[in-house]
């Protein structure tokens, strides 16, 4: 398949600050190329719909929810592939160059054998250490608490220590989350667009939200609810919204690094 013409290590642009009104401008920009070539979009949000209504399925045919841990160690590992797809896409049109399946499946398969496994590798990490913190927590507010099957009995969260455990998990997790955004949101396309290493990447990354706080807090906040709003009807929604963000993203990237 096609393979990504690699010279020598990349220079690092300088990193730029935005305002809100760059993300704005951005989401626009996504929208047009997701509605220029919605082929794609559509294509590399399926397997995000596909596997959410199958592990879902699942789970309700099982009544075992270990299926959706399956899920989350899943979608780290494979679905920064489905957005370089999407960065890829944005990438050619912004350049002008032809759009195919080929071309673009084959720069995603380039990833194997480039930087986006090891980043992939590290968001897995990130999981597995948040799923360690949260038994923690789990054991620390409620492991003295009356055996009973939480998954059924939900009046153990409205206690003392329930309520407790749900705001301090809410907080460690949300700062899980901000730390997967941080080496991502600027990691995953700058990997795509230059030849640098995974942890240039990471560190520009986070240098680039440290840089613009605010902003890209708010960015998060956004993509949290538009994922949550593509998740109710049945995941379907995704197939609008993941492409939106997936476009969205390079063009922000662009800004932040121009």
């Amino acid at each position: 398949m096609t393979q990504i013409e690699v010279s020598k290590p990349s220079t690092i642009p300088s990193i730029e600050t935005i305002g809100f009104s760059d993300i704005l401008a951005a989401l626009r920009l996504g929208l047009k190329d997701f509605l220029q070539a919605p082929k794609y979009g559509l294509f590399f949000a399926g397997f995000y719909v596909i596997a959410g209504i199958f592990m879902y399925w699942i789970t309700i045919r099982t009544g075992q929810t270990y299926w959706l841990v399956f899920a989350t160690f899943g979608f780290p590992l494979f679905g920064p592939f489905a957005a370089v797809g999407l960065y890829e896409v944005s990438r050619r049109l912004e350049q002008g160059t032809a759009l195919g399946w080929h071309s673009i499946l084959g720069v995603v398969y380039a990833q194997k054998d480039r930087q986006v496994p090891s980043i992939c590798a590290i968001i897995v990490v990130v999981f597995l250490f948040w799923f360690f913190i949260a038994h923690m927590i789990f054991a620390l507010f409620l492991g003295l608490s009356t055996m009973t099957n939480v998954s059924s009995s939900y009046e153990v969260f409205l206690t003392g220590n329930g309520l407790t455990m749900l705001a301090v998990g809410s907080i460690v997790g949300a700062l899980h989350a901000m730390l997967i955004f941080s080496i991502s949101v600027v990691g995953l396309p700058i990997l795509l667009d230059l030849e640098i290493d995974f942890v240039t990447a990471m560190i520009t990354s986070m240098k680039a939200v440290g840089q613009n706080l605010m902003v890209m807090c708010g960015w998060a906040a956004l993509v949290v609810v538009l994922l949550f709003i593509g998740m109710l009807p049945g995941f379907l929604g995704l197939f609008i919204v993941l492409p939106l963000l997936g476009h969205t993203t390079w063009h922000l990237y662009r800004r932040l690094l121009p």
